[in-house]
């Protein structure tokens, strides 16, 4: 496995391979990686010919209160994952190098990302899009994973990509989750013993609204109720939001006529949350 740490040198070692009818794969990551990641590793392994993880704690999505300095990187057991699962590249370049002196483009999704995670964290996806848009331009991929527990940072891409014609096709996997249903996060790390097991009551929540619309609820309020009577349960979480959303545009439903995503967040302690459930009302209640 290369680990390449120089713009110029990821560029010049796709396009050689470019050139000679490669299908170049890429999952970006902060690092910290857990079996999340592994799932998209695995995934891209198998549509590829080459493959190449980007780990790049990215600045410009934090803001000014997050958790930048503390943010985990165990570089050395992120590249010996990538090692296990067959990476070719490990991409992992300085905040000084994707962001030079002199740099001052932004792009942004303006109706993806105001909603949301964007009015809780209003810099956040402008650094997301600008940094996968950059990571694409010096990666050169066919390919790119992206999970579906960040759905609408996944959402966001996905029209990126489409809207500026980057030719990438934007692969997204299933989220992975642990056993009592928290889905895997890197800021997982950071929860103490008692918050650990508080944390999954985000995901059962989504799952009493997922229920209350399989069982024939269409108002969204309703489903939005049946949610937060769940994580009022716990005390010590806090919502940020819970919502039931068209899945593709992530705008709020009123009534839920045949598919919706349910999006939330929560804070426990210090540690914020977020999880999503993708939900089908079945064809006899519709």
């Amino acid at each position: 496995m290369k680990i390449i740490h120089s713009l110029g040198a990821m560029t010049a070692w796709s396009e050689r391979l470019r050139r000679e009818g490669v299908t170049i794969g890429c999952v970006p990551t902060m690092g910290a990686l857990h079996d999340g990641h592994r799932a998209l590793i695995r995934t891209a392994r198998l549509r590829c010919d080459a493959l190449v993880v980007s780990i790049f704690v990215n600045p410009t999505q934090f803001g000014p209160a997050e958790d930048l300095a503390k943010y985990p990187r165990p570089i050395g057991k992120d590249r010996e994952l990538c090692r296990e699962e067959g990476v070719d590249v490990c991409f992992e370049p300085s905040a000084a190098a994707m962001y030079p002196v002199g740099f001052q483009t932004v792009v942004t999704v303006p109706s993806i990302a105001t909603r949301w995670e964007g009015e809780a964290r209003p810099h956040h996806f402008a650094g997301v899009a600008t940094v996968v848009t950059k990571l694409f331009g010096i990666v050169r991929p066919h390919l790119a994973l992206f999970g579906q527990k960040d759905y609408q940072q996944a959402a966001l891409v996905r029209q990126l990509a489409k809207d500026l014609s980057l030719g990438v096709e934007i692969v997204v996997r299933p989220t992975v989750r642990e056993q009592d249903g928290l889905a895997m996060s890197s800021r997982n790390v950071y929860l103490s013993p008692d918050e650990r097991i508080v944390a999954p009551t985000l995901y059962k929540s989504l799952q009493a609204g997922a229920e209350a619309i399989r069982n024939g609820t269409t108002d969204a309020s309703a489903v939005q109720s049946a949610m937060a009577a769940v994580v009022r349960r716990e005390p010590a979480l806090t919502v940020d939001y819970l919502s039931v959303c068209e899945p593709l545009t992530l705008e709020p439903l009123s009534i839920v006529i045949s598919k919706a995503v349910l999006l939330g967040a929560v804070r426990l302690g210090f540690i914020r949350l977020i999880d999503n459930l993708m939900v089908t009302m079945p064809a006899g209640r519709r």
